[in-house]
């Protein structure tokens, strides 16, 4: 019997079919992969974040970081693109500034080359070291703890090249109130010895060292002091001389400062208001208790309070009192003084 022969044209498609399916996979990996390479939204939804690549880390951790700060599509892909680029083990640790609408591939330029996110930190007047160890915090993400440790009176002697007073502990008073630009988690030396400089540049240099010793009144360390109560206590730049050649004019007359934003400093927290009690606050830097000066600044003066602690009006005042928008009246007697205060009673002045 003749059998017709079987039908073979099934396997003449596979020659054909195992290469289509073939491509068909390459080309939807591919699209896939450049897909992922791409930014994970739209540029109108664009927002910015600084990303900390901790020290250590390796591609996973960096891939798993970006992907869970919403930067990635695929961590995988991440992964794959960096070691295809040979760039897998160049990806730097430190604070970077990312924006979702950046690609992988800029992410991961942005990581090989450290170019790291730069901030601008703000440092207005009269704020203490403390205050300005927080702002640096939340700015550049530095420890305030080490902040604290960096700004010594130690640093200061060895950036303006003096030697300061023994009551001199810290670096409080020499922070010079600026905008600044700095790496975001530069080390806090580097912001100390910074702000120093800045002091020195604007304040040492030019109007210190420039006025003879013979017309000082006193050391720099004072100087500063009573700037940096002059800060705390006017509001109005015409004033700071007339307030700094009053509490001069107190000094030299042996009469206590009793001067309120000393004992605020004194005090664990700052208060809107002093209560008798606070006054009598066990404190070197409590001046209703203790004549002279406080062993050293209270806050970080600008260049106003300076100059005004450097050559203080000379008039015969010795009291002034608030008004309560600002400005203060100033009188040569307690007589006058308590006139002043009576007339003012009830503006919230003390």
């Amino acid at each position: 019997m003749i059998t017709a022969p079987r039908s073979t044209h099934h396997h003449n498609w596979l020659p054909i079919l195992v290469p289509l399916v073939a491509v068909v996979a390459v080309l939807l990996l591919a699209t896939v992969y450049t897909w992922s390479l791409r930014p994970p939204h739209s540029p109108a939804n664009t927002n910015t974040q600084i990303i900390h690549i901790q020290p250590g880390m390796g591609l996973g951790d960096i891939a798993a970081a970006l992907a869970r700060a919403g930067y990635l599509r695929s961590p995988l892909t991440f992964q794959i693109y960096a070691l295809l680029h040979g760039q897998a083990h160049r990806l730097q640790s430190g604070y970077y500034q990312l924006s979702s609408d950046m690609s992988v591939p800029q992410i991961i330029d942005l990581l090989s080359e450290g170019r790291q996110a730069v901030a601008t930190l703000t440092v207005p007047e009269g704020l203490t070291l403390a205050e300005v160890a927080v702002l640096s915090h939340k700015v550049l993400f530095t420890d305030p703890e080490q902040f604290r440790a960096a700004a010594t009176a130690q640093a200061v002697e060895e950036n303006l090249e003096i030697k300061l007073s023994s009551s001199a502990n810290s670096a409080e008073g020499y922070l010079f109130p600026e905008t600044y630009q700095f790496q975001v988690g530069v080390e806090p030396q580097r912001i100390v010895a910074r702000m120093i400089e800045e002091f020195r540049t604007r304040f040492v240099a030019p109007l210190w060292q420039a006025t003879p010793p013979a017309q000082r009144w006193g050391s720099l360390h004072e100087v500063v002091t009573l700037a940096s109560l002059i800060e705390e206590e006017a509001q109005v730049d015409k004033e700071r001389p007339l307030i700094g050649g009053v509490l001069l004019n107190r000094l030299r007359a042996g009469m206590k400062l009793q001067c309120d934003a000393t004992v605020q400093y004194a005090l664990p927290e700052h208060k809107g208001g002093l209560t008798h009690e606070d006054l009598k606050i066990q404190s070197p830097y409590n001046t209703y208790l203790h004549q002279g000066l406080p062993p050293g600044p209270i806050s970080n003066p600008g260049l106003a309070s300076l100059q005004a602690a450097l050559k203080p009006a000379t008039t015969g005042y010795m009291y002034y009192v608030a008004r309560g928008d600002g400005t203060h009246i100033f009188s040569q007697t307690y007589e006058e003084h308590q006139a002043a205060i009576r007339r003012i009673r009830g503006t919230g002045a003390r």
